[in-house]
């Protein structure tokens, strides 16, 4: 059925006083908050404007209960992606009381993309000059340290103290939605400012990869403020980013400008321990005989690569494969000092299936347990696949004399 005519010319004003309404509240420079709430005005509808972080930006809603519904994406909400060009740059949550039509709420969330845009963009562009900066002097020392320092102060972030470096990792327990990673940014420089309010957090290269990890420079923190940063910051991460599981490492404090890579790659290197060994946060003066390898892990990471996959790489992938636990019996013999009834004891599980395994990694690795050769280079070929940010995820054991009722799987000829 077509619309009368009255009623088609009444709903074609109203769309276009909406509009008068909207875009003299742009023109006017009254900011995003007055921009929304003349849109909400206009259109009878509850809006909330989100950044890409997840920064609540402004909200126009009819009571407290209105605006919950609003950000938690409730019942008759839509949520609409605000873009310029091919740039995301936040969110617009939407309760319409009446059929706007798809040609009216393009419009608004077109006028709404533009406003964020203008209001944030000077803002977004000092953040991710910011970024660039921090990223270039934890990648190597400035060959003009003065230079950096003066372009550092330019930008609001004082590294002529050297300072401190925090690398945290978040891993998703489950799906996630598709802005999480910047929510993970944001919530982690939140953590680290309520410490140290000059702390700058800048996202590493995903890579392709599932998880994601930010850098945090701590400018001029030394080993007591860094630790507390540290800790409100993974405090703030499990209040604010629910379904992840997180990794920390913190370096030794740096004195100048020139030593803030070496603390990042500390500090690198302490996420990957911590990672690898199912911890949470370590510091780089807690990783040990690690530390050994960190040189080798900054100047020459393919070569640690090599001396990994010649030694353990094979187990690991066993492991993967037929879902048995021989990365995790190795590192328990060598804990019992190379003594069968210690792991066997440490494990739970009869000497004859340690045996077992022990033969299945010599088999695999070529190197025999019961020699120190073959103790040493395995030994160091563990702690190669920690630094190298390897995790070991392996199954229950399921070999024969593994016991439990189990059926054993069937293994390769």
């Amino acid at each position: 059925m077509s619309m009368p005519t009255s009623v088609a010319g009444a709903s074609a004003s109203l769309d276009l006083a909406a509009l008068d309404a909207i875009t003299e509240a742009v023109e006017s420079g009254a900011g995003l908050p007055a921009v929304v709430r003349a849109a909400a005005r206009a259109l009878d509808a509850s809006l909330a404007v989100v950044d890409r972080s997840g920064v609540v930006l402004a909200v126009a809603a009819r009571s407290p209960a209105d605006e919950r519904a609003l950000l938690a994406g409730g019942k008759d909400v839509s949520m609409h992606e605000l873009r310029v060009a091919d740039t995301v740059v936040g969110r617009l949550a939407m309760r319409a009381r009446s059929d706007l039509g798809p040609g009216m709420t393009r419009l608004v969330v077109t006028l709404i993309a533009s406003e964020v845009e203008r209001v944030r963009g000077p803002e977004r562009a000092s953040e991710e000059a910011t970024a660039a900066f921090v990223t270039e002097i934890l990648a190597a020392a400035p060959e003009d340290p003065a230079a950096a320092v003066a372009r550092g102060r330019e930008l609001g972030v004082d590294v002529e103290a050297g300072g401190s470096v925090l690398v945290v990792r978040a891993h998703p327990l489950a799906p996630a939605d598709e802005g999480w990673r910047q929510r993970f940014l944001a919530v982690a420089q939140r953590g680290a400012r309520a410490v140290l309010p000059a702390s700058v957090a800048v996202l590493s290269a995903a890579d392709g990869q599932l998880d994601a990890e930010a850098v945090v420079l701590l400018p001029g923190a030394g080993e007591e403020d860094a630790a507390r940063a540290a800790e409100a910051l993974l405090r703030e991460l499990h209040a604010g980013v629910a379904g992840f599981a997180f990794s920390l490492g913190r370096s030794r404090p740096a004195a100048t400008v020139g030593d803030l890579a070496r603390a990042r790659n500390e500090a690198l290197l302490a996420a990957n321990v911590a990672e690898s060994s199912e911890g949470e946060a370590l510091a780089f003066e807690q990783t040990g005989a690690y530390r050994l390898l960190l040189s080798a892990m900054s100047e020459d990471p393919a070569e640690l690569q090599r001396f990994y996959a010649d030694t353990v790489e094979p187990l690991v992938a066993y492991d993967e494969q037929y879902d048995t636990d021989l990365v995790k019996t190795l590192e328990a013999f060598l804990d019992a000092d190379g003594n069968v009834a210690g792991t066997a004891q440490r494990l739970f599980t009869h000497r004859h299936t340690i045996r077992y395994r022990l033969e299945r990694v010599r088999d695999l690795s070529g190197l025999d347990v019961n020699s120190s050769d073959g103790r040493e280079k395995l030994s160091l070929g563990l702690k190669a696949m920690r630094v190298l940010g390897i995790v070991h995820r392996g199954g229950p054991a399921s070999e024969p004399g593994s016991g439990g009722g189990r059926v054993p799987r069937s293994r390769p000829g």
